[in-house]
């Protein structure tokens, strides 16, 4: 299930979480039935590829310790990343997941002195000015259905009025 990296994954998370056969799922119902096909795909493949190169080498030994903190790590990555999707949307947890990326892509280049090449520096460039458009334009969405809904209250609350003038008008 990795970070939830593709849109079509995220956009499929979304369907779980909202409308399954009318019912609406919570993130621990999604990942109780998303979490044993995982296993079953990643299972397979790392039987009859990884295992094998694995029990060559000398050196092979299962960590319990190990293997138990990383489940619970992916654990609560895919509770976040089903909590993220169901409270917004597939966009936003890839905006969040290019977030993400930059600030690895920060660390390691400040702090392991790890190369970026101009070619990677043009595609961070355009990621940030796609989140920062996405923003904007999600602002200035939110920003006019609260003008709507303000303008609806307005007339509204101008009818009631107009209502009660002319009820007290054809009163007297």
């Amino acid at each position: 299930m990795g970070k939830g990296g593709s849109l079509s994954e995220g956009v499929l998370k979304k369907i779980i979480l909202s409308y399954t056969y009318g019912i609406t799922f919570n993130p621990i119902t999604s990942l109780y039935y998303v979490a044993p096909c995982c296993l079953g795909f990643l299972t397979i493949p790392w039987v009859i590829v990884e295992l094998p190169r694995l029990q060559e080498s000398s050196s092979f030994h299962f960590d319990y310790f190990v293997f138990g903190t990383n489940s619970i790590c992916a654990f609560a990555l895919n509770l976040a990343v089903f909590l993220l999707v169901g409270k917004t949307s597939a966009l936003t947890m890839n905006v969040a997941g290019v977030v993400k990326d930059w600030l690895l892509i920060a660390f390691s280049w400040s702090v392991i002195k790890d190369t970026v090449t101009p070619v990677n520096l043009f595609g961070y460039v355009i990621a940030f000015f796609g989140v920062g458009y996405y923003n904007h334009a999600k602002l200035q969405g939110l920003k006019a259905k609260e003008a709507e809904k303000k303008a609806a209250q307005v007339d509204d609350e101008s009818g009631k009025l107009l209502e009660e003038r002319e009820g007290e008008k054809s009163g007297n």
